[in-house]
Formats: C-alpha cells, sequence, structure tokens
C-alpha cells in the first residue's frame, strides 16, 4: 500500500517508518524542512516539504495515498486540522487511518482496559475530543494509544529516570516517591503495532500499545543507577515544582496495562528486550566506561 505518514522524522515515527517499509508499503512521509526530507530519503521513504495543517495541501497527498498513519507530536490544533483533512479525504473510501494517542489518558489504574472510563491529566486531556470526532467519523479509524515508549536511548525513561538530578549524596532523584507504575512499551514492539493495526483492523477501535511489563519508577531508578547506585523520593509537590505541573501530573500517575486487546486482536508479541533490561544495559555501560 501506499502510505502517508506524519511524524517520520520523530521517535515514534521513525521506528514506524522503518516497520512501514520493511513490510514493503510504499511510504510518503510529510516532513516540514530539507534536512527531514534527507533523513527520510535515506530511509527508501518519499519525503514531501510542507505544512500538514495545511488543508489543501495535506488533503492532496491523503487523496494519493492508500492509508495514513498519523505521529506527529503537536498538540491540539494541529491534530483537529490534521482531522478536518483526513474526514474530508477519507470519508466514506474505507481507507484506513490510524492515530496516536497515549496511556495516560486513562489516568490511574492497575489493569488499564480501552472500556475503561477515562480519566487524563490536565496534560492529554485535550485528546479526549479529537479521538471521539475520529473514530465516531464514517473514516476507517483506529487508535493506538501507546504507553510510556523506550529504546535506543531515548525516550521518558531516558530523560526523566536516568538523566535526573541527583541529590548532594549522588542519588537519583525520583519521581515523587516512585510507588507508581509506568505502563512501558519499547519504540519497535509499538511500531509493529501501528503497521499489523493499519493492515488489520475493522476500523473504530482503540488499542493500547504496552507490552505489559509496568515496572514501579523507584524499579526503573534503580536500574538505571546501577549496582550500588542509590535513588532518593520526593514529594509530589518538589516533583511539581522541578519538572512542572503538567507533565509531573501525568508522571505521577500510577498506571499497569498489558495490552490484551492489542495482543489478543492482533498477534501482536512484544519481543524486545525490558525497560529494566534497558535501563540496566544503560548502568553497565557507563560504569565499564
Amino acid at each position: 500500500m501506499h502510505i502517508l505518514l506524519t511524524g517520520g522524522t520523530g521517535y515514534i515515527g521513525g521506528a514506524v517508518l522503518d516497520a512501514l517499509t520493511a513490510k514493503g508499503h510504499d511510504v510518503t512521509v510529510a516532513v516540514r524542512s530539507e534536512e527531514a526530507a534527507r533523513r527520510v530519503a535515506a530511509k527508501g521513504a518519499r519525503a514531501v516539504i510542507g505544512d500538514i495543517t495545511d488543508p489543501a495541501w495535506f488533503g492532496a497527498l491523503l487523496r494519493e495515498a492508500d492509508g495514513s498513519i498519523h505521529s506527529a507530536a503537536g498538540g491540539a490544533a494541529m491534530d483537529a486540522a490534521v482531522l478536518d483533512a483526513v474526514i474530508d479525504a477519507f470519508g466514506g473510501t474505507g481507507k484506513p487511518f490510524v492515530h496516536t494517542g497515549g496511556v495516560w489518558s486513562w489516568g490511574s489504574g492497575t489493569d488499564i482496559d480501552e472500556a475503561d472510563p477515562q480519566n487524563p491529566p490536565a496534560l492529554t486531556a485535550w485528546r479526549q475530543e479529537q479521538e471521539r470526532r475520529i473514530l465516531d467519523s464514517d473514516v476507517k479509524a483506529s487508535l493506538v494509544a501507546p504507553g510510556i515508549v523506550y529504546g535506543y536511548g531515548i525516550g521518558i525513561p531516558v530523560s526523566v529516570i536516568a538523566d535526573a538530578p541527583r541529590d548532594e549524596h549522588g542519588a537519583l532523584r525520583l519521581v515523587g516517591d516512585g510507588t507508581q507504575h509506568w505502563a512501558t512499551v519499547h519504540v519497535d514492539d509499538l511500531a509493529d503495532l501501528y503497521v499489523r493495526v493499519l493492515e488489520h483492523a475493522p476500523g473504530g477501535g482503540t488499542y493500547i500499545g504496552a507490552s505489559g511489563i509496568s515496572p514501579t519508577v523507584r524499579e526503573l531508578a534503580e536500574a538505571a543507577a546501577g549496582a550500588g547506585g542509590a535513588v532518593a523520593p520526593e514529594t509530589a509537590e518538589e516533583t511539581r515544582a522541578r519538572l512542572g505541573a503538567a507533565f509531573a501530573d501525568a508522571l505521577l500517575l500510577d498506571q499497569q496495562a498489558s495490552g490484551r486487546r492489542a495482543k489478543e486482536t492482533f498477534g501482536w508479541a512484544p519481543s524486545r528486550p525490558s525497560i529494566l533490561h534497558n535501563l540496566q544495559g544503560a548502568a553497565d555501560d557507563d560504569e565499564a566506561a
């Protein structure tokens, strides 16, 4: 299929681009610069420079495609503009469209399921209206809601946990007291899910992209600190002051999710190393250096 991808030079979108081309899809990536276009071309895809919030420009690209994945991150206004164009171009056509959400939308939970009531933090509360709009439209649309994404030495577990400031004793600062769980997924496993949803989903469904491994923040920090390393809890208010209230409140959610629906529906089987293995490996590399 000829697939139009947004966010193809980003963290998630770059992995999705690799997964699409590996499956033999012909991919066009909407980009904003010549430098981004060169990065896309190096991966064997076609890049088109423009503004995805321009309905005429983006709509024309959509009409040329057999399907589309929107993985670009840009907030409420960008998503609204993209979905306007998708509904106009794909409505009633049966062309598949995959939109990106996030597990934070469900708030805290010990076994988060797609059917559970949503209770998003302020940071992502804007998503609900747009997600309802696209899933209720006549587009063959699906939603992938990733857990906290890791892999390749980047992502929230690295920027917030491994690279956290240390206290006066050299201990890594936790996010809050560290007892909250994070639902996690490797970026390559997540990319595989996007492609499976694009190829096989009937439309109208939501799929949580979580591996089923949901360690506590303390466990993540201890893995990042390495053997003999120490961690230091802080109050929620200290975390909010350090990271900003909206971001901190999302990170303080206590979430566990299995990704059961995605696994049962598409045979999705996350197989990459766990986040704890990933962080421990990075810590071991640092110590060896």
